[in-house]
């Protein structure tokens, strides 16, 4: 699948502006809800390790995921269930157990059927699914690591990916929220990094958005306010959308304020 090898190079991706960075700076707290980078890292760590199970069954997806879900059951946080996972794992020796298990998770996904149903957290979804899913995570919680370093992050088209993920889910967006689904669903017109245009959904001048696909795939997985971005919107819908706009799974996350996300000074 060439969801693998672009999910794997969006790991590499954060972990070469991470490669060389002081221990200490692992610790730094980013604009994402006060966690740190190390946090980041546990997270990502501990979905990709998840993912892979996910790959050998049922019942070992299971058995990995039942202690985390009982924690986030008894109250706690997503942040504080990741906890007794890693056990103590933090810092540089996170860093490089992040870096190989991502590795790991995109080699197995490379040679699956992107068909296969695979188990999450929630309804099943196919293997293409589950490893664009991967590749949406990282580059979401990826943005408040390069946001924090003051690092412009080098975009490449394998952003379509998540883009096709942030139009997929409009009607979760509003579903997940208990309103009506406008139908039809907004055009959407896109730019990549190379220049390539990209676009879904029947043509609509009065129900539409157009942009960058950069922009929004920061609006889509809450990394970006809308009116932190150039993105244009025509309609009701395609404005409600972009305004409440969630690509990933859970419960309501509500998109940060205006301002609230930005690339901080080097």
């Amino acid at each position: 699948m060439q969801q693998a090898n672009d999910f794997r190079a969006e790991s590499q991706a954060l972990a070469a502006v991470l490669q060389d960075l002081p221990e200490a700076d692992l610790h730094r707290v980013t604009q994402f809800k006060d966690w740190t980078i190390d946090h980041v890292l546990g997270h990502l760590h501990l979905f990709n390790v998840a993912a892979e199970t996910a790959l050998q069954g049922t019942a070992p997806f299971d058995a990995f995921i039942s202690p985390i879900l009982a924690e986030m059951q008894a109250g706690k946080t997503i942040l504080q269930s990741q906890f007794g996972w890693l056990n103590g794992l933090s810092g540089r020796a996170l860093f490089e157990a992040w870096r190989v298990g991502a590795d790991s998770c995109a080699d197995a996904y490379a040679k699956a059927d992107p068909k296969r149903r695979v188990k999450w957290i929630g309804p099943d979804m196919s293997a293409l699914s589950a490893i664009t899913a991967r590749q949406m995570e990282t580059w979401a919680h990826g943005q408040e690591v390069f946001d924090l370093l003051g690092i412009e992050r080098t975009e490449q088209d394998r952003i379509r990916n998540i883009a096709h993920l942030g139009v997929s889910t409009y009607g979760w967006t509003f579903a997940n929220r208990g309103e009506t689904v406008p139908d039809p669903a907004p055009y959407v017109e896109l730019t990549g990094p190379s220049g390539a245009v990209w676009t879904w959904n029947s043509p609509q001048e009065d129900n539409l958005v157009r942009g960058t696909a950069v922009e929004f795939a920061q609006v889509v997985t809450q990394v970006r306010n809308i009116a932190d971005t150039s993105l244009e919107t025509c309609g009701a819908a395609a404005a409600r959308w972009m305004a409440v706009a969630q690509c990933f799974a859970g419960p309501v996350e509500t998109p940060p304020a205006k301002g609230a996300r930005h690339q901080q000074q080097a």
